[in-house]
């Protein structure tokens, strides 16, 4: 029972995060939002929010991980479509009031212990994505990963600000194109 108010706990964060941002996710609305009693924060997260939102953090970051590992024996241009499906979702779900949990930490802490756990997730994404790709055939596979992070959390941001899936399709697309053309025998569409 405890260890699932504690999950419940972290994964009302991760959400929170993904909606509200690092200020927005407090012990009080990550309680109002899954029940937990007010002891719970101190029982489960004695260090603070931070250890909360670290581990916040990590969730997101291991599911992200989890639907990566599928993707095993895919073509990149599949990898791609993926990753960008992933993004596509979220958007589409939260009518575009959702974003990457990782990076609305990033964007607003100071604290090297949380940065150190978004750039792990970051790094790990990266890691796993390049694998894909060099598995796949893609030449410069940790180059294009890095792309692909980068621009589709850049592209999360945009529609959000733009209440528009136009800017996450525009990029969709160009990402789309560089994983087709960068393999070998790959033509740009």
């Amino acid at each position: 029972m405890a260890s699932e108010t504690r999950t419940r706990m972290v994964e009302g964060a991760a959400r929170l995060l993904a909606v509200r941002g690092l200020q927005g996710t407090s012990f009080s609305e990550v309680l109002e939002l899954t029940g937990a009693p007010r002891g719970s924060v101190y029982h489960h997260f004695p260090d603070g929010k931070d250890q909360l939102i670290a581990a916040a953090i990590d969730l997101a970051g291991t599911r992200a991980l989890n639907a990566v590992d599928e993707w095993a024996g895919r073509t990149p241009e599949q990898v791609t479509a993926a990753f960008l499906d992933l993004w596509r979702s979220v958007l589409v779900r939260s009518e575009l009031r959702a974003g990457c949990a990782v990076l609305a930490v990033t964007v607003a802490t100071d604290s090297p212990d949380l940065l150190g756990a978004a750039a792990n997730v970051f790094r790990a994404w990266r890691t796993k994505l390049a694998a894909l790709f060099e598995a796949g055939g893609l030449p410069n596979a940790p180059s294009f990963a890095a792309t692909l992070v980068a621009a589709s959390e850049g592209a999360v941001v945009l529609s959000r600000a733009e209440q528009s899936m136009e800017p996450f399709e525009l990029v969709a697309a160009e990402l789309m194109e560089r994983a087709s053309a960068a393999r070998p025998g790959g033509t740009a569409r």
